[in-house]
């Protein structure tokens, strides 16, 4: 986890900056483990997000939208109660502690002034976020911790209402601000020779985090994994020297937000600038934790979200694609049987011709087979309570049902690919779900094709949602719009988009509409390169380098008679091989 102790305190020094006598107007809570803070500071208005989920708690401000369910949760109407008109007084954070505490100011029942701390413990799983009351008395946590589960330490830590509230157990590390150069040399003089630098730093230093431990080892000794005793006496000194420049940095609030990119993607955070990658990695500097923050949480909180928001879509789509792909696979492997039909017609002339031959009671005949070039004899098989004229009918019957059924399984086994290929396009669309109301359409659309039961509630029945499309605007100012699902899909194309507009998809891989609207003017060259763009970064073929994505005006787009939702085919098109730009979506996004 990037976020350690030394991390965490340039942060809380730019939200104190920030929010110190900022008055808190409404609170939600958009996720389960979540809590935003909708502010009013000197500055301006602020979103102030407080995160106790395990795999990424943190506190900053935010400018992404998020959306809240349509009750909030007791732990929100908790926080409503207590702190709605409330000010933060001050965000510190105990020394070398991975908590943040929020001392507040609020009005009680009566009116008077009370103080209100929030803390949140940024502890990886066992992360949370504590009210507490103007003695330390534990009002309520977003995750209680009774005698049962404990927290994690083996300190049977309990977090419960009316508690008095506990730091979370301090590790028997040494305090790296507070240890002069002596005690630095110290502590060095007792290390194992063979102990590799970082995991020295890391098992002797409280508040540092793995990378930051490999970067002073990088920068005493040119590698991540340097031993001690290689280091020698002059590479030990450059090691307490370069521990004892980030100590000051600290000290004195000096950070550098910095985001780690790999491959094109973001691989870490911290607070210093990094060389341990060497040309591997491409680092950006932002002017602030919080602005850092989004940026590298944006997509992963928001598919974990809607993993969370649309399991039961997720598990219910992929089961019924399940049950479609073993069906198809049932299905092509009778297909295979019944290639060899013509044979049973063969072997049925033969038995008419060998009439003469049989005998009811004869289990099987062995006679010549004229269909062979050769005129080899052929052994064939008979039901001995037949007679010889029903043995002869028999092969011809099977062979007119293996005709039959050829027939019937190429019918059935067209629509049980357009069914797969529909339901893998659903679950590319719950991947593009923004909200709790894309997913609640996305329902709908499975309700409507029987892959989910409807409502019981009669008051759920008749009730729908509709979201809209994704809106983007060229470079040249013309409107893009991207369906999020089937039924966008099918309105934008069908319904909305005139003959003259561009539809664009990716050409054999599931993903979105993406229509531009042409106004009845020929479109630039730049726009129609950046629909084609988002077509791609819209799909399944999101990681790929290259994209083949089919445009063609609206006019050639049909969709045919039952086909499901989203369903189209399409002829005289253009193909452009584009690359997925994920920065490019974020740049021409308006709504």
């Amino acid at each position: 986890m990037p976020l350690d102790a030394l991390c965490l305190s340039g942060i809380v020094h730019e939200l104190n900056t920030a929010l110190a006598g900022s008055k808190i107007d409404k609170i939600y809570q958009p996720g389960r483990d979540e809590i935003l803070l909708a502010l009013r500071t000197q500055g301006g208005n602020a979103k102030l997000l407080l995160s106790a989920n395990p795999s990424h708690p943190r506190p900053q401000l935010t400018q992404l939208p998020r959306e809240n369910p349509d009750t909030p949760p007791m732990f929100c109407m908790l926080l409503r109660k207590h702190l709605t008109s409330g000010r933060i007084l001050e965000v510190t954070q105990p020394p070398l502690e991975r908590v943040v505490e929020f001392r507040l100011e609020a009005l009680d029942e009566l009116g008077d002034r009370v103080e209100r701390r929030l803390m949140l413990e940024v502890i990886s799983h066992r992360a949370n976020l504590v009210l507490l009351d103007g003695e330390g008395r534990i009002l309520d946590c977003i995750r209680r911790v009774d005698s049962g589960l404990s927290d994690g330490t083996g300190s049977g830590r309990l977090l419960q209402p009316g508690m008095f509230y506990r730091l979370p157990p301090a590790q028997s590390k040494e305090d790296p601000l507070h240890a002069d150069r002596q005690r630095l040399e110290e502590l060095l003089s007792t290390a194992p020779d063979e102990a590799q630098a970082d995991k020295w730093l890391l098992d002797t230093f409280g508040g540092l985090s793995p990378l930051v431990c490999r970067e002073l080892a990088q920068q005493a000794g040119g590698s991540t994994d340097i031993r001690l005793n290689v280091l020698g006496p002059a590479g030990r000194t450059r090691l307490l020297d370069q521990l004892e420049r980030l100590i000051r940095s600290v000290k004195k609030n000096h950070f550098h937000p910095t985001l780690i990119y790999l491959d094109g993607k973001t691989k870490d955070f911290t607070f210093l600038p990094v060389t341990q990658y060497g040309g591997a990695a491409k680092l950006e500097s932002w002017p602030t934790f919080s602005a850092m923050l989004d940026q590298f949480y944006e997509q992963k909180e928001s598919l974990e979200r809607i993993k969370q928001k649309g399991q039961d879509l997720i598990r219910s789509v992929t089961n019924a694609r399940d049950r479609t792909a073993r069906k198809i696979g049932n299905q092509e492997k009778e297909l295979v049987a019944t290639l060899d039909r013509d044979r049973l017609r063969e072997l049925g002339d033969i038995l008419t011709s060998s009439l003469h031959l049989m005998k009811k009671g004869m289990s099987r005949l062995r006679t010549v087979d004229f269909y062979d070039p050769d005129g080899k004899e052929v052994d064939i098989k008979l039901d001995p309570l037949l007679t010889p004229q029903q043995n002869a009918a028999k092969y011809y019957k099977d062979y007119n049902k293996a005709k039959k059924a050829e027939e019937m399984l190429t019918i059935q086994l067209e629509k049980g690919r357009k069914e797969l290929d529909y339901l893998n396009s659903v679950l590319e669309n719950i991947t593009l779900a923004e909200g709790e109301r894309d997913l609640q359409e996305i329902r709908q659309e499975l309700t409507d094709t029987g892959y989910l039961r409807r409502q019981a509630k009669a008051r759920d029945r008749g009730r729908r949602v509709s979201s809209k499309p994704m809106e983007f605007r060229s470079s040249a100012g013309l409107r893009i719009s991207v369906g999020k699902n089937n039924i966008q899909n099918d309105l934008l194309t069908c319904k909305q988009a005139f003959k003259s507009d561009i539809w664009f998809h990716t050409q054999k891989i599931h993903g979105s509409h993406v229509i531009l609207w042409t106004e009845g003017r020929q479109p630039d060259a730049q726009s129609l390169t950046e629909a084609a763009g988002l077509a791609a970064w819209f799909s399944q073929g999101r990681d790929s380098g290259k994209v083949p994505v089919d445009y063609t005006p609206v006019k050639y787009v049909k969709k045919p008679a039952g086909a499901r939702p989203g369903m189209v085919v399409y002829t005289t098109y253009e193909t452009a091989w584009v690359t997925p730009d994920g920065e490019l979506s974020k740049r021409l996004r308006v709504k």
